[in-house]
């Protein structure tokens, strides 16, 4: 039974592809808040930053699924070039 099979070569399967997330999507949101005793002026600020947070907030998370995708889509290109190769 063996001895068919023996002469055939293992099929040789590549390393998975790993994408590393970049750094400003590992990083945490920043969050703005007040101090104990807040100005107008103090709020006014606040909002303009926390806007300006939310906006790399979603920057860093729109990186990180960009490149999960981009892996997953490396992953199945791999795949389909194994089973092409296929007899």
């Amino acid at each position: 039974m063996t001895a068919s099979c023996a002469g055939t070569r293992p099929l040789s399967v590549p390393e998975p592809v790993r994408l590393s997330l970049p750094v400003e999507a590992t990083l945490p949101c920043r969050l703005v808040t007040l101090g104990p005793a807040p100005t107008l002026a103090d709020l006014e600020v606040a909002y303009m930053a926390r806007g300006e947070a939310l906006v790399a907030c979603d920057a860093a998370r729109r990186l990180a699924v960009i490149t999960l995708m981009a892996e997953r889509a490396a992953h199945e290109a791999a795949a389909v070039a194994i089973r092409q190769k296929l007899p």
